[in-house]
């Protein structure tokens, strides 16, 4: 394959990358907390001696979107949503994650939970019990849940140290490699839950771009292929 073949199918390899990336989008669209995904695309430039340079585009570096979703309203009793910066700190099999995803509930034991059973912990660390007889449960804007006027735990409402060291695990997960820290004035609301914050409007936009995008990628492969077998077949004869 000629240098234009290759740097053509660079191109097509990352297109495609952000096609899935899109689509994925898309089908989290009305994800509780999803964050939206994106594609940035590097370019490599390689000089030779004497000889032209050949740039060839990679979408190899994923970003996320940490824009605030919308907040909707389930006047559920442990539905939990973060208004402004901060995650929700919890347990999940590998260690200590970050969520945007509030729609907890208490377990079989009393720990406040997530949809996939992880423990809901506080700032120090430890699970967050719920007493069976908080009927009344009320969580003030800092995340304090009280019942009968007494406090029997908090949220842990932390942020990542280093943003630019935040991995997304799954959907709805964060690992911050470089550590977190507690928020120091969280504003938390009872009764609500946060939305994805992917407009699919705006995706279904982007991924018709794309699509034409690798299409007019592969017209060009297309003509070149046969370029390099019409060359072919004349200096055969």
């Amino acid at each position: 394959m000629e240098t234009a073949g290759y740097t053509a199918l660079s191109r097509q390899s990352g297109l495609m990358r952000e096609m899935q990336v899109i689509a994925n989008n898309i089908a989290n669209a009305n994800t509780t907390g999803y964050r939206q995904e994106g594609v940035i695309f590097s370019e490599y430039v390689s000089e030779g001696d004497g000889l032209p340079g050949v740039a060839m585009a990679a979408g190899r570096v994923g970003t996320t979107s940490f824009a605030q979703g919308g907040l909707e309203m389930t006047g559920g009793l442990y539905d939990l949503a973060i208004e402004g910066e901060g995650f929700f700190l919890v347990e999940a099999p590998e260690g200590q994650r970050l969520t945007r995803a509030g729609a907890f509930s208490p377990s079989a034991e009393g720990t406040l939970v997530t949809p996939d059973g992880y423990p809901v912990l506080d700032e120090g660390g430890a699970p967050i019990f719920v007493p069976p007889q908080a009927i009344d449960l009320a969580v003030a804007r800092d995340g304090t849940l009280s019942s009968e006027g007494r406090a029997i735990g908090q949220v842990g409402i932390v942020r990542p140290i280093d943003p630019l060291m935040v991995t997304r695990e799954g959907s709805q997960l964060f690992r911050s490699d470089a550590g977190f820290e507690p928020v120091e004035s969280p504003r938390v609301m009872q009764g609500f839950v946060e939305e994805s914050n992917v407009n699919p409007i705006l995706q279904v936009a982007r991924m018709v771009e794309v699509q034409r995008a690798y299409e007019l990628g592969q017209s060009f492969m297309e003509r070149e292929d046969d370029r390099i077998r019409t060359a072919m077949k004349t200096f055969i004869k």
